[in-house]
């Protein structure tokens, strides 16, 4: 049995929850998503809360059980609280900045990179932090991964983008005589 999946979801306040043909509806004050649930996983909304369940009792489908359990869960929390990701740009000359919906780094490279943020993403620049916002996790996660792909921190100095709860392990350089 999958520990993740049997663990029913509190509905949060002010959230509508719609399950029909398989598709999940979720709406709160931030927003509104709507996700397809896998065929083998069954969802109950009852007393405020989300039960999952599933339809045959075999290794795959105990794995899209936790995860569709995750997922909703994971809906549920954007819509009414929302995500973010702080992204730490160290090195000098590095820096970012924000016009319309696209962030503009300059990295060390020889011309400036643009990266057009996915649409449901926001993101601020304040001084060497990037900070991305949103209520969809998914995408969320997909910005913050492709920026920091751009400039991966080094490991003898820490230059390059890194997420701010992120440990760069240092190595010791060269060792002169």
């Amino acid at each position: 049995m999958s520990r993740v999946g049997k663990k029913p979801i509190p509905k949060p306040e002010k959230t509508e929850i719609k399950f029909a043909d398989r598709v999940l509806t979720v709406k709160g004050p931030k927003g509104e998503l709507s996700r397809t649930i896998h065929p083998d996983v069954d969802l109950n909304i009852e007393n405020d809360q989300v039960l999952l369940s599933v339809r045959r009792n075999d290794k795959k489908t105990k794995a899209q059980w936790g995860t569709a359990r995750a997922l909703v869960s994971n809906m549920l929390t954007g819509v009414s609280k929302g995500f973010e990701r702080v992204l730490e740009i160290n090195g000098i000359g590095y820096r970012a900045e924000v016009k319309g919906n696209t962030v503009e780094l300059h990295l060390g490279f020889s011309h400036m990179i643009r990266f057009d943020l996915p649409e449901g993403i926001s993101a601020q620049v304040e001084k060497n932090t990037i900070r991305l916002s949103g209520i969809d996790k998914e995408k969320l996660g997909f910005a913050a991964s492709s920026i920091r792909k751009f400039r991966p921190p080094e490991p003898y100095k820490g230059k390059g983008v890194k997420y701010a709860d992120e440990y760069v392990v240092r190595k010791a350089g060269k060792t002169g005589k």
